[in-house]
């Protein structure tokens, strides 16, 4: 009987042990959030998949809202957001849209700042998609390992109708972001080699286009 009371305590305990090893999913994304909300600024590598297309460059982001992308691929393609103003400038054309907004249009890329991250808290459910314990960032197979979770939206009025995040569980920085349209259309975004609260200038959020380049402007409502 006191060897059965011994295994019961043993029990007991490896389960209370274990159970606070075990974070949620929630958890992790709450301190991926956390370690967001902690950063005044950073700068990244980032490359975008959308179907076919792929673009490469340089991602600059500072709170609140400011971000711009400088493109190596395509070379000389810009996105700049002020705060107050999404400029685009399409060097192949050449173009430059120009649209007043309230928060940052530049897609999937925002989505890896703190305000990204709070919608994403407010509007998805959140779940690891593999577990929490760590896997290869890439399926074919990587050295580097991350927690991958899963966002699924709450309404129907949401632009993805699923995100997934790859982050990494020492630095809390993500590395990948997949979202799927209700359309079934893919954007994946990859960000790495960060530089964090360098105390980048809010200068760098002025852009100035070629002054050849013809403009658009307002060009998400125009007929």
């Amino acid at each position: 009987m006191k060897k059965i009371s011994l295994l019961l305590v043993g029990f007991f305990v490896s389960s209370f042990v274990f159970a606070q090893n075990i974070v949620t999913a929630s958890n992790f994304f709450s301190q991926v959030s956390s370690v967001y909300g902690s950063i005044r600024d950073y700068e990244a590598n980032i490359d975008i998949k959308a179907g076919k297309s792929a673009m490469s460059g340089k991602v600059s982001f500072k709170r609140p809202d400011l971000l711009r992308i400088d493109f190596s691929n395509p070379k000389d393609q810009v996105i700049c957001f002020n705060g107050d103003m999404l400029t685009i400038y399409l060097p192949g054309v050449p173009a430059i849209l120009n649209q007043s907004v309230q928060s940052s249009g530049s897609g999937g890329a925002s989505l890896a700042t703190p305000n990204g991250l709070s919608l994403m808290s407010r509007y998805y459910s959140v779940a690891y998609e593999t577990g929490q314990t760590p896997v290869p960032l890439d399926e074919e197979g990587s050295d580097e390992l991350v927690v991958k979770l899963i966002l699924s939206r709450r309404n129907t009025t949401e632009a993805f109708r699923y995100i997934r995040l790859a982050v990494s569980p020492e630095s809390k920085l993500i590395r990948r972001i997949e979202g799927v349209t209700p359309q079934g259309e893919s954007f994946v975004f990859r960000f790495w080699n960060y530089s964090i609260n360098q105390g980048i200038s809010d200068q760098r959020f002025i852009y100035d286009p070629p002054t050849s380049a013809n403009n658009y402007n307002n060009f998400l409502f125009s007929e």
